[in-house]
C-alpha cells in the first residue's frame, strides 16, 4: 500500500498491510513537485528516513529510472541499504521519466542499458533479501506484448528478483495475456491503478505475486484536505468540520506520544 511520508506509512502499517510502497508520484506530489525526476534522490532518501523510523514493516521504494545511469543506481541502492529499506523497483524509461499515465509512446532505455542498471544494483546490495524489481513500460509505451516479454526475460536473466509489468488499460486483459506467455518464470508484480475494478481473486488465479495499490493514500488525502478546507472557508467556522476529521488523540497516538511521557519519567531529574 502506498505511503509518502512517516504519517501515511504508519497508517498503512496500523491497518494491517505487510509492506509499504514508497511511491515516486506520491512523494513528488506531496513536496509540490511533478513526477518527472524533479525530486532528487537525496530528497527521496530524506523522506524514506522518516518512513523507516515510523514503522516496522518493509518498504519497497519506487526508484524511477534509477535517478541517472548505473552509477546513480549504485549510490541509491547503497543509501537504501544503509537505511534498512526492503527493496527498490527500477523502470526502463529514459531519464528524466514521465508518469506512465501521461502522454503516449514514451521512450524506453535500451535493453543493454537497463540490464546494466539491474546488474549494478545487484552487485551493490549488501544482503540478498534486499529485493530488486525490474519494471517494464513496454505495454504502457505501446510497444506490444512481444517487446514486453522480451524485456521481462532479459531483466529476469540479468538477475532481477521480480518483474513489474505495467498497463494502463481499463481491464486486466493485457496482464492476463502476459501471464499466459510468461509461464511463471519469476514473480510478477502489478499496479492495477487503471483496471481497478478487477477482483483480486483474478490476480491470484493467473499467478500474480504482488499487487501494489500505488497512489490511493495521496489521492484520498487530497480529497479530504480539499473538502475540509472548502467547508471551513465557506462556513467561517470549524464546527461542522470537527466531526469529519481525526481527533487530536489519534494524532498523538500515531506519533507515540505516550512513549515520550514514559521516557520523561524515566530519564528526567
Amino acid at each position: 500500500m502506498e505511503a509518502h511520508n512517516g504519517l501515511s506509512a504508519k497508517i498503512v502499517e496500523e491497518e494491517g498491510f505487510k509492506a509499504v510502497w514508497a511511491s515516486g508520484l506520491s512523494i513528488s506530489t506531496s513536496l509540490g513537485l511533478r513526477d518527472r525526476n524533479e525530486v532528487s534522490w537525496t530528497q527521496v532518501i530524506d523522506v524514506l528516513e522518516y518512513m523507516a523510523d515510523s514503522i516496522n514493516i518493509p518498504i519497497l521504494v519506487d526508484g524511477d529510472t534509477g535517478h541517472g545511469d548505473f552509477n546513480n543506481v549504485r549510490r541509491f541502492v547503497k543509501k537504501l541499504g544503509q537505511r534498512n529499506i526492503g527493496g527498490v523497483c527500477f523502470e526502463d524509461k529514459q531519464f528524466p521519466k514521465t508518469n506512465s499515465f501521461l502522454g503516449e509512446n514514451q521512450e524506453l532505455a535500451s535493453i543493454p542499458e537497463f540490464t546494466g542498471k539491474i546488474k549494478a544494483a545487484i552487485d551493490t546490495r549488501e544482503h540478498d533479501d534486499f529485493c530488486i524489481i525490474a519494471r517494464t513500460e513496454a505495454l504502457i509505451s505501446g510497444l506490444g506484448m512481444s517487446e514486453a516479454l522480451k524485456r521481462a526475460e532479459a531483466y529476469h536473466a540479468a538477475g532481477a528478483d521480480a518483474i513489474l509489468v505495467h498497463s494502463k488499460k481499463s481491464t486486466a486483459d493485457e496482464i492476463s495475456g502476459f501471464m499466459r506467455e510468461w509461464d511463471n518464470r519469476c514473480p510478477i508484480v502489478i499496479v492495477p491503478t487503471k483496471y481497478f475494478d478487477t477482483p483480486v481473486s483474478l490476480f491470484e488465479d493467473i499467478g500474480i505475486s504482488t499487487v501494489i495499490w500505488a497512489n490511493h493514500n495521496l489521492r484520498s488525502a487530497i480529497t479530504s484536505m480539499r473538502e475540509t478546507t472548502r467547508q471551513i472557508y465557506r462556513d467561517k467556522s470549524i464546527k461542522a468540520a470537527e466531526g469529519n476529521i481525526a481527533s487530536l488523540a489519534e494524532v498523538f497516538s500515531l506519533v507515540n506520544m505516550d512513549e515520550i511521557d514514559a521516557a520523561e519519567k524515566k530519564y528526567s531529574a
